[in-house]
């Protein structure tokens, strides 16, 4: 899989960076600012903003003694572009996923799966 797909995904997936981009979406603002917003410490947001901008989802704008942070709003598209691209690839073709396609194609004849298939119906298990 694309390493920066994974990166940006990865720095997605945590609630506090994604207040932070819903707020930077609004406006541009540094660190301090965000650390008011969001009632956390800065260095704490500093961290933040650096995996988010390592992943290239945000910017900086050095303006006197501050930086100002903002959405890097052409990564955050190219991202999503990439995720959808990924999700479009054959599986059969995708780097990586050579095994998978092959368990998967043979998914309905493995017992192992069957068994389990079969031992939940005698049992009325529901799965969620």
């Amino acid at each position: 899989m694309d390493k920066a797909l994974s990166k940006g995904f990865k720095a997605l997936g945590e609630p506090t960076r994604l207040k932070i981009l819903k707020i930077l979406s609004v406006q541009s603002m540094c660190v301090c600012e965000l650390s008011e917003v969001l009632d956390m410490l800065q260095p704490r947001v500093s961290q933040h903003l650096r995996i988010l901008k390592e992943a290239d989802l945000v910017v900086e704008n050095k303006e006197g003694y501050f930086t100002f942070y903002s959405l890097n709003q052409e990564n955050i598209v190219v991202l999503w572009d990439r995720f959808l691209e990924f999700l479009n690839v054959d599986l059969e073709i995708l780097q990586g996923y050579e095994e998978a396609y092959i368990r998967l194609k043979d998914i309905d004849s493995n017992e192992r799966v069957r068994s389990i298939k079969e031992r939940a119906k005698k049992n009325k298990i529901i799965s969620i």
